[in-house]
């Protein structure tokens, strides 16, 4: 007998697992295209809530209101301690530069504009930088050595001791005395002054020789000095005179004063310094040395 023309057993086993390895192939798939498009609108709408934290509300109208708009319910969501942060700091950046724009106008007003007449300073007493020294007889070695290469002395010998503890006329408003040196403390136009005295006094033991030396021709110079970070002191003024004493004069005054207005840096410091420190005379009416800000 022939066989039936139908397919056998085996070829149907065979279409049947070819059939069920293709459906599973379709949904494996169906499922990766439908999970990787899930996954990407996630993604897109993460992105968009992300910046939606500072896009939501306008952002000027939130830094006015920022203080208005606190509550305890807004300060547990994230995304309104991030704004909340930004606005402060914002808020800060432009309270700063607002300032400094202030303070650089009415600096630049009270350069320029003319001061009208009977109008007082707008400095209160509480910021008054101003200083006046006076000479104090009564301390010794108020002067500098004569000859002190290795530090910045300048020309001549730095007075070292002022009296400025409020004897007398002395005072210091905000102003530090260091070593002789006035300490500035805030940039700006300063007016510095001082005078030295001059004062040579024949002595009946004083040696002949020693005599005719002090008698010779002198030049009697007083430095004003400013030191910064340069390595030298810088000269802002000089001021000097040529004496000879004649020898039928018991005694010889001289005093020498010269001021200016000046533009100082914060931590510059000004000292005095005087040729024939031999022959100065710190007396506190004569001898003084000062500086204030304009």
């Amino acid at each position: 007998m022939l066989p039936g023309s139908g397919p056998s057993p085996a070829q149907a086993c065979g279409a049947v697992l070819v059939a069920a390895v293709l459906l599973q192939s379709v949904c494996v798939a169906v499922t990766f295209l439908y999970f990787t498009n899930e996954l990407k609108q996630l993604r897109d709408t993460y992105s968009r809530s992300g910046i939606a934290c500072l896009t939501g509300e306008e952002m000027g109208n939130f830094i006015q209101n920022l203080d208005l708009i606190e509550s305890e319910e807004r300060a547990a969501d994230p995304c309104w301690q991030v704004k909340w942060h930004l606005g402060k700091l914002i808020k800060k950046m432009m309270s700063r530069s607002y300032e400094e724009n202030i303070s650089a106008v009415n600096a630049e007003r009270a350069l320029t504009l003319p001061r009208t007449e009977g109008q007082q300073p707008s400095r209160s007493p509480l910021n008054r930088i101003a200083a006046h020294l006076t000479g104090n007889s009564n301390r010794k070695n108020s002067l500098s050595p004569r000859i002190d290469s290795s530090l910045r002395r300048g020309n001549g010998q730095k007075i070292n001791n002022w009296e400025s503890s409020r004897k007398g006329h002395s005072f210091l408003y905000n102003v530090e005395l260091r070593n002789g040196e006035l300490v500035i403390p805030q940039t700006g136009f300063y007016y510095i002054y001082s005078q030295t005295y001059f004062r040579f006094r024949e002595n009946e033991n004083e040696d002949s020789d020693l005599l005719a030396q002090i008698r010779n021709p002198k030049q009697l110079v007083q430095y004003v000095y400013k030191l910064t970070n340069y390595p030298e002191p810088i000269l802002l003024m000089k001021s000097a005179r040529t004496s000879c004493w004649s020898k039928k004069a018991e005694y010889g005054l001289y005093s020498i004063y010269q001021g200016g207005v000046f533009q100082l840096k914060r931590e510059d410091r000004i000292f005095v310094s005087v040729s024939n420190g031999d022959i100065v005379d710190m007396d506190k009416e004569a001898s003084f040395f000062g500086a204030f800000m304009i």
